[in-house]
């Protein structure tokens, strides 16, 4: 979508505890920030590791680090610096996609396999209409890009899904296979993470979600031949309402949150749960919430309850405009935030395998929760 970006406690107790929570989290926090060596606006994360970590943003900007974020080295795409980088994907220090968010030709997906000396472009948006708001990959062959909805050949909207098979040529799934968008829907181009698969070369689901006039999520079960789509009871009406992002801890366990980026501080419903792959949605019962721009579940969860199901804890950052939360169900969240005068502004994130989490933002702010 164009648009730019563009507590939980019932009693006197529980307000000094998160107050308290608040006050430590934001002391740790302040540890974490790192350098990176540019004032751009970064939209794209992907953690490959604890040390390997790239990000992306305006101006054609990239960003890498191969040591753990000691020395981050910014660098721009050749003849792109009128591109804004809102998604990156990377599987090494040598290899990664970068996906560009803007109207028409300026939606663009290019590939690196020599950690940026040189940018191969791999696909131009010929549709003056169409719009890249975000891409995901099952491992470095088998990719899937989003677009918002275009006009197909019958005059009706339907969202651009463009797949690889080789990491190299992409197409785009017809439209005649896709729910037609209802009038005024979009996704949001804000975090790299309007869409959703597990990233394993044999699972085959895609999620996306959406705002506007509507807030739903489309799911394929077989990678774009068959979809379905589930209306959801997130906020929505405005152009800037709806899905901002989509999570999945397995093919069952989902998240989606989002809320009006106009309105940041404004209470949801912004936050909910599936436990059935996405054919329904509950909302979440925290109060009062914000505008979230993501949401991703650490990768290694958080170990093994010792409850006697021995079922596996979650533990799932939600990206708000000032602070982070770090969310491990049933408990209350624990707000990261960085100091007020730091003006620091979070956009996208991306969990490490190791576990934890790298945040990118406005004016080229990066930190980590580990």
């Amino acid at each position: 979508m164009r648009l730019l970006h563009a507590d939980f406690c019932d009693n006197f107790l529980m307000r000094y505890l998160l107050a308290f929570f608040v006050f430590l989290a934001v002391t740790t926090f302040a540890q974490q920030v790192q350098l990176s060596h540019t004032e751009e606006s970064l939209r794209g994360v992907s953690a490959v590791s604890r040390e390997v970590v790239w990000a992306s943003g305006t101006h054609g900007t990239y960003l890498r680090t191969t040591d753990g974020g000691r020395t981050w080295k910014p660098g721009q795409v050749l003849d792109a610096a009128a591109l804004d980088f809102r998604g990156v994907v990377a599987f090494s220090a040598e290899e990664a996609f970068l996906m560009s968010s803007g109207t028409g030709e300026q939606s663009r997906i290019y590939h690196t396999s020599d950690a940026g000396r040189h940018w191969e472009l791999q696909f131009t948006n010929s549709d003056p209409k169409g719009f890249f708001d975000s891409m995901a990959f099952w491992d470095s062959r088998h990719g899937v890009a989003l677009g918002d909805p275009v006009p197909d050949e019958a005059g009706k909207l339907k969202f651009e899904v463009l797949l690889t098979d080789d990491g190299k040529n992409w197409h785009r799934v017809p439209g005649t296979q896709l729910p037609v968008a209802a009038e005024g829907e979009g996704a949001f181009a804000a975090s790299n993470s309007c869409i959703a698969i597990l990233r394993s070369s044999s699972d085959t689901n895609i999620w996306f979600a959406t705002g506007g006039k509507v807030a739903r999520v489309f799911h394929s079960p077989d990678r774009g031949r068959s979809w379905e789509v589930v209306d959801t009871p997130m906020i929505h009406g405005a152009d800037s309402t709806g899905i901002f992002s989509i999570a999945f801890r397995d093919a069952m366990h989902g998240v989606i949150a989002g809320g009006d980026y106009k309105r940041p501080n404004d209470d949801g419903p912004n936050l909910a749960f599936t436990d059935d792959g996405g054919k329904s949605w509950n909302l979440s019962r925290l109060r009062p919430l914000a505008f979230f721009s993501a949401a991703v579940y650490d990768r290694r969860g958080g170990g093994m309850q010792a409850a006697k199901n021995k079922r596996p804890s979650e533990r799932i950052f939600l990206v708000g405009q000032n602070f982070v939360f770090d969310f491990r169900p049933p408990g209350d969240p624990q707000r990261i935030s960085p100091k007020k005068s730091s003006g620091i502004k979070f956009n996208a994130a991306s969990p490490f395998p190791e576990g934890g989490v790298v945040v990118v933002g406005a004016k080229g702010a990066i930190a980590v929760i580990p």
